[in-house]
């Protein structure tokens, strides 16, 4: 497998064999879908219907950690909690064919958005207080934590390792990171010990979709531990916003309110990680041509004063 390129070797004839290697019969119907992390197919089945196959980037996770994720979607599901569980083949969730590692899903359709009305996000919050009731129950053991190792000292070695940022702005981008870094570490500091509970991990409304039935969630592929509110603050666009998913939330499940006090600190060590996560994918094909913007001068430019705006927010409540 090119390690430069993980996915080449994987093409639709590939991808359909895959299926069929798992006891399903592919009609030859295969739509790429937008992901670019993993690989995902929805693949239409000859007795009708459609399927959604993950292959799993190679070396991202360890297999225990894939099985986890499969594990805590199928608890979510058991508890009657709208969650996309992987189907099993022999009793296996986790499949392998011509090298890659790849799970199925049933293909649960919907739209995205709907988190602006009140009694949308009322909802949500009720969902995803039972959702943490459910994380609560027992720790993740393999799949990490959201922590500054993971989202600001890997991320920012990535970025300084690549040829992505200009030479001339390594000094600035390195100084801001030291600044956010210190301006997280000092703010986790203040609000003290919170709560570490399983959580979706990256809750964006891209991955909440919406039925005539209702929101149901997908995309468990980030998913460890961390307090409650990374699983809230990215769907609330202001406070009020987080204000009424938390009076749905709070009919399900207590919510500790000095976790608010992280927000600013979470949304700096996801600008870290984002701008690290592209500079270590560069090499695939499908990145450069995603997020063309990110090979500009200007762009670090801006993240460099993104960095240094998120610490001012952190330093100065």
């Amino acid at each position: 497998m090119n390690a430069q390129a993980p996915y080449s070797e994987l093409s639709p004839d590939s991808a359909l064999d895959a299926i069929a290697a798992a006891g399903l019969y592919p009609d030859g119907r295969l739509l790429a879908l937008n992901s670019y992390e993993n690989r995902v197919y929805q693949i239409g089945l000859e007795e009708g219907g459609f399927v959604v196959a993950k292959f799993y980037r190679p070396q991202r996770w360890s297999d225990d950690a894939i099985i986890e994720e499969h594990a805590f979607a199928r608890e979510l599901a058991d508890a009657e909690l709208p969650v996309v569980a992987p189907l099993a083949f022999e009793g296996e969730t986790l499949l392998r064919h011509a090298g890659f590692r790849y799970a199925i899903f049933p293909r649960r359709g919907g739209r995205a958005g709907e988190t602006e009305s009140r009694e949308h996000l009322e909802w949500i919050g009720r969902l995803l207080a039972r959702m943490h009731a459910v994380g609560a129950r027992a720790p993740f053991r393999h799949r990490g934590a959201l922590d500054r190792a993971t989202f600001i000292e890997a991320p920012s070695r990535a970025v300084l390792a690549a040829s992505l940022l200009p030479a001339r702005l390594r000094d600035r981008y390195a100084q801001a990171i030291a600044r956010a870094d210190a301006a997280v570490a000092a703010r986790e500091n203040a609000v003290g010990p919170v709560s570490s509970i399983r959580l979706h991990g990256d809750c964006h409304p891209g991955n909440l979709l919406w039925t005539d039935a209702g929101p149901h969630f997908v995309d468990l592929d980030d998913a460890r531990m961390g307090p409650a509110v990374q699983d809230l603050w990215m769907l609330a666009g202001d406070d009020d916003s987080l204000d009424a998913l938390l009076e749905g939330y709070a009919q399900f499940r207590d919510f500790d309110p000095a976790e608010r006090a992280l927000i600013p600190a979470l949304r700096a060590m996801r600008q870290v990680h984002w701008a690290g996560w592209i500079a270590e994918r560069w090499h695939d094909p499908a990145f450069p041509a995603a997020f063309p913007f990110v090979s500009e001068a200007r762009w670090w430019e801006q993240h460099v004063e993104d960095l240094h705006e998120a610490a001012d927010t952190l330093e100065n409540p």
